[in-house]
């Protein structure tokens, strides 16, 4: 264990600075493309526009660099106008800014764009010898070119990977703040410190959350774009709606963990096992996302959970309604994450009936027929 904090903090340094290693390299090139190439005797604005472009999250990158083309064009266009309508001056230099913001907004630009408007456009005024601007268009096609053949061609993210590893991540953080949960439910009042540190570590599960939301749109918008993953359309389809399903049992997990700290229950050890299951569940899930196998044991233990919970006396304190209600969203995400058909997941947590299945995982298309008889004989397995 103590062996592997240390490679695990390296793998994540190393997986932070890749992006900068890319950002440096695109720099370099667009700058000696704009020196050598296009002829700038001082090229400042290509690589300045590469790393720009390529200062957002994977799956933002390529739309940032078209963003960035298109605002330094809206700015040089209206400054240049500006100049033959009214010449130069502090008036010219407002009124060219304001109106390339304006014009830039009704494209529904975002920041990004809205500020290489208003640059492209002070340039233009501030200069005012009509080459300035030439000269930084230029240098904004190559910067971004640059970047998009970084991020669309050489470097492009696996989509599927990228949301994998942000459902990773949140399936495993939620799994840990669930036994802590565990814990607190069983030390009862004496656990005030732990207390305080659940409602800390339920901040960053909801950062997680976060994450996964943004992975799974932008995996969708990297197959549609990107060349060489646009074969991997209908997959990254899948798994982008399968990373809304994760952020919903995000939610029901955060609210059985507040559920569980409000009502501020008595010492009830088996609450607190059917709280170490469900993460032992997103465990199975965290560890085997693409395993169907793995989805199925989180199925298994979910209905367990959700048949004694939907048993008569199951909960038999009233203060602890709130919570079996909490355990059984909980319960009914699992399964639908893990492709239980809505009704047959429905049947398992309302009335503790039914057989739930799971589907494959998106990228293992192969499996979806894969016969009941087998995942029968996985689930009976000791």
């Amino acid at each position: 264990m103590a062996r592997s904090q240390p490679v695990a903090v390296v793998r994540r340094w190393l997986a932070e600075t890749w992006p900068l290693a890319q950002a440096a390299a695109a720099a370099t090139v667009a700058w000696v493309i704009a020196l050598r190439l296009a002829g700038h005797a001082d090229p400042f604005f290509a690589p300045i526009a590469a790393v720009v472009a390529l200062n957002f999250a994977q799956g933002e990158r390529g739309r940032s660099a078209v963003r960035l083309v298109l605002g330094t064009c809206v700015g040089i266009v209206v400054g240049e106008l500006t100049l033959v309508l009214l010449a130069g001056g502090w008036g010219s230099l407002a009124l060219a800014t304001f109106v390339a913001l304006v014009v830039a907004q009704a494209l529904g630009a975002n920041r990004l764009m809205r500020v290489q408007a208003a640059a492209g456009a002070i340039l233009a005024v501030a200069v005012a010898d009509g080459e300035a601007g030439t000269a930084r268009l230029t240098d904004a096609l190559i910067g971004a070119g640059v970047a998009l053949v970084f991020t669309q061609v050489l470097f492009s993210p696996e989509p599927v990977a990228l949301v994998r590893r942000a459902e990773t991540a949140a399936l495993g953080g939620m799994a840990d703040i669930l036994r802590m949960a565990a814990e607190t439910v069983e030390h009862g009042t004496q656990a005030e410190a732990q207390r305080e540190g659940l409602t800390r570590r339920m901040h960053g599960a909801r950062e997680q959350l976060d994450e996964v939301g943004r992975a799974g749109p932008a995996s969708a918008r990297i197959a549609s774009h990107s060349l060489i993953w646009r074969h991997e359309r209908p997959t990254a389809a899948r798994m982008n709606e399968e990373a809304g399903r994760i952020e919903l049992l995000g939610v029901s997990c955060l609210m059985l963990i507040r559920t569980l700290v409000s009502t501020d229950p008595p010492r009830h050890s088996r609450l607190a096992h059917e709280v170490r299951e469900l993460a032992d569940a997103l465990t199975d899930l965290a560890t085997g996302l693409g395993d169907l196998h793995g989805r199925q044991r989180a199925v298994d233990r979910a209905f367990a959970v959700a048949r004694r919970a939907a048993g008569e006396h199951a909960w038999p304190q009233m203060t602890l309604e709130a919570v079996a209600a909490s355990v059984r969203f909980v319960c009914f995400d699992i399964m639908m994450f893990a492709g239980v058909a809505p009704q047959d997941a429905k049947a398992a947590v309302e009335q503790g009936a039914g057989e739930p299945w799971a589907t494959a995982p998106p990228r293992d298309l192969h499996l979806l027929s894969l016969p009941r008889r087998l995942l029968d004989e996985h689930r009976h397995r000791p």
